[in-house]
């Protein structure tokens, strides 16, 4: 019994893969972080693009986007965006229930030196 235990510790020690950590590692981005929908009509959906570029060394790891409001929907890619590499975040803004000036806010999650960035969104809604 007791070289089975040993046989089962060293078969679990030497088996065991050193695996890198994504946990602490940083990078920096550059996004062009305010959207201008301009004039829409009342009703018209605005369907916003940020384009996010990763120029830090590590990858960069969106953990989520979270919009002001329920007339805001933000979609991102769930795949780590590569040193050097581009991605995109969307946005969709619903505007069936607003008028005048509208600034909705996405708040990006992710790895970077400031781990929470807003991406804005404005625009002019006139009436029908």
């Amino acid at each position: 019994m007791k070289y089975l235990s040993i046989a089962l510790i060293s078969l679990l020690f030497f088996s065991c893969k050193e695996t890198t950590s994504r946990v602490g590692q940083k990078t920096t981005v550059e996004v062009n972080a305010k959207f201008d929908a301009g004039e829409v009509i009342q009703g018209e959906i605005i369907n916003a693009k940020f384009t996010i570029k990763n120029t830090g060394d590590y990858p960069l790891i969106i953990a989520a986007a979270t919009p002001s409001c329920s007339c805001t929907v933000p979609s991102y890619t769930d795949e780590p965006i590569a040193p050097g590499e581009t991605g995109e975040i969307l946005a969709q803004v619903t505007t069936d229930k607003a008028t005048g000036v509208i600034n909705k806010t996405v708040t990006l999650v992710a790895n970077t030196e400031v781990p929470m960035a807003p991406l804005v969104i404005t625009a002019i809604v006139k009436r029908k």
